[in-house]
């Protein structure tokens, strides 16, 4: 079981960054994972869950300085900003855009995460994201990756292996390379992965369509209990303060506790 690939979005909702190593923050996120945000005027994330128009933004990133260079659907032109230093700029182009106003925001240590209380990286196997691909004609595994938008890919596991990493109740301590994270539950989804990322444009039975197949292919090693709704992929995840300053590595090894390790094994026969 290794870490393939690494995956960290700068500003919440756009582009993706491709990295062969991150290290951990103090506020228990990847290094400059979803460090930004962009808000409207009722304090409001402006993400695809609200402004489908979003996903017509393209961004670069310098990393690890603070510019971004974006463009807009079809237009050729391609405007630089640095986020610390040019923010008001930013949020002007940006406003012009979308249409809607636009403030832009910056949280360096603890970031922008959905879910506060699990607001580690997502983890995902590459097994799931190939079968979740083989349920949709002409989707690919980086489509489905894209659309779902996973931190961390594990290969060397059966498809849904991430199930392993929640419980009925508590966490499940796992580790990546030199890094301890602890699992906390399967991740619900929005409706950004029913949308091209790209376009915009929304496949209407997406939704039905998933949840009848991740249903029916739940494994027998997934606590059905933690499954309200089976609008859920990959598994949301909490990092301690204490893992601070450790990197993840493309080619980490992945631990399981020797327990849940043997089951997984057995069960990914």
């Amino acid at each position: 079981m290794t870490l393939s690939s690494i995956t960290v979005y700068p500003i919440k909702a756009l582009d993706p960054v491709h990295l062969t190593h991150v290290r951990i923050t103090t506020g228990g996120i990847l290094e400059h994972d979803r460090i930004w945000a962009l808000r409207g005027r009722d304090g409001r994330y402006i993400n695809g869950k609200s402004l489908a128009r979003i996903h017509r933004l393209r961004s670069r990133y310098l990393l690890p300085s603070t510019y971004v260079t974006l463009s807009f659907g079809e237009e050729a032109a391609e405007y630089t900003y640095s986020v610390e230093k040019e923010n008001e700029a930013l949020a002007e182009w940006l406003e012009r855009k979308l249409e809607v106003p636009v403030e832009v925001v910056t949280d360096t240590d603890q970031g922008f995460p959905d879910d506060t209380l699990a607001s580690g990286p997502t983890v995902v196997s590459r097994g799931t994201l190939e079968t979740v691909a083989s349920w949709f004609p002409g989707l690919s595994v980086i489509d489905v990756q894209r659309r779902f938008r996973p931190n961390l890919v594990i290969d060397g596991v059966p498809p849904f292996w991430e199930d392993h990493l929640f419980a009925a109740s508590g966490s499940v301590e796992f580790k990546i390379g030199d890094v301890t994270l602890q699992g906390i539950n399967p991740c619900a989804r929005c409706v950004v992965p029913t949308r091209d990322p790209v376009s915009g444009e929304a496949q209407s039975d997406f939704r039905k369509l998933f949840i009848e197949r991740r249903q029916a292919t739940l494994p027998p090693w997934a606590d059905r209990s933690r499954f309200d709704h089976f609008y859920r992929l990959a598994t949301n995840t909490r990092i301690d303060p204490s893992e601070a300053g450790k990197v993840l590595h493309v080619g980490d090894q992945v631990r399981l506790p020797a327990e849940s390790h043997a089951s997984a094994r057995t069960q990914g026969r």
